[in-house]
């Protein structure tokens, strides 16, 4: 089974210059915790409700912040064509709970997440996804 078929497609967006405000009630309606950064049609970073307080108001910056200023630039993603066991597999060994889909001209096309895997993939493979990303956080905390 590929990604395209378990992905939500056409995730909601935002561009860089928009305000962390501007995100965070995004965010709020969408009831969603990750926005991927699209510019010229092209996934140039992602903002996570967690970067909104860590890089965001931790840091002292107020909610007309430019999302750039909050946003992380180094996103791993994957491939709307990739094998989902694969995938999974990535998810755990990144310590990632979801990734941004692009196509092969990567343009952003979805998102897909741990849950969504879990939903589809062989419950075992999500649990041991889920398993590595937990035990790497406790032992790093």
């Amino acid at each position: 089974m590929h990604i395209r078929e378990i992905m939500t497609a056409d995730p909601i967006t935002i561009t860089p210059e928009k305000t962390l405000r501007e995100a965070s009630e995004l965010m709020r309606t969408a009831d969603i915790g990750i926005l991927p950064i699209g510019e010229n049609d092209q996934l140039v970073g992602a903002l996570t409700d967690r970067d909104i307080v860590v890089r965001g108001l931790a840091l002292g910056h107020g909610p007309d912040t430019p999302v750039r200023d909050a946003m992380s630039t180094d996103v791993l993603y994957c491939f709307d064509d990739e094998e989902v066991s694969a995938v999974a597999e990535n998810l755990g060994d990144q310590k990632l709970r979801r990734l941004p889909v692009v196509n092969r001209s990567k343009r952003l096309v979805g998102l897909v997440s741990l849950g969504d895997v879990a939903l589809q993939e062989d419950t075992r493979a999500a649990g041991d996804t889920l398993r590595e990303i937990v035990q790497d956080s406790r032992t790093a905390s």
